[in-house]
């Protein structure tokens, strides 16, 4: 990659879930070291309810976030592509990286049940980070 930021995007089926959690670690963690979007292949009206308590829980806010359609060239822009359950409704373009980060959906779950779906986006954004941008030695 060059010396501009890596620009990640995280793709899901809704944006309502799944991905937005791990836009908002990754932005949290990365602290503005790395471009970071997330979008839907089919997106839903509004995030989970259970998934914006689940985030503020650790201080991530959701509150004011929606889901977004996916765009060829959001996808074109992005340097990883991390997809979570979107199947053959992704496009995949020649030069990004693409991860498939198998997650079960939150949809339909209360707090209690997406706080594991959580912790588990968390350890892998932090190794994503550690990856893309590692910390000064």
């Amino acid at each position: 990659m060059s010396s501009r930021r890596p620009r990640v995007l995280f793709v899901c089926v809704h944006n309502a879930g799944r991905s937005q959690m791990a836009a908002g670690l990754l932005d949290r963690y990365a602290g503005g070291r790395i471009e970071v979007r997330s979008a839907g292949s089919a997106p839903a009206g509004e995030i989970h309810p259970a998934v914006v308590e689940a985030m503020s829980e650790i201080g991530v806010d959701l509150s004011k976030e929606f889901p977004k359609p996916l765009d060829d060239d959001v996808v074109r822009a992005a340097d990883v592509v991390v997809t979570m359950g979107c199947g053959d409704a992704c496009p995949v373009y020649p030069g990004a990286r693409y991860l498939d980060w198998e997650l079960p959906d939150p949809a339909g779950k209360n707090v209690e049940e997406v706080r594991p779906i959580r912790d588990e986006i968390d350890r892998r954004v932090r190794a994503l980070v550690d990856e893309l941008v590692p910390a000064p030695a």
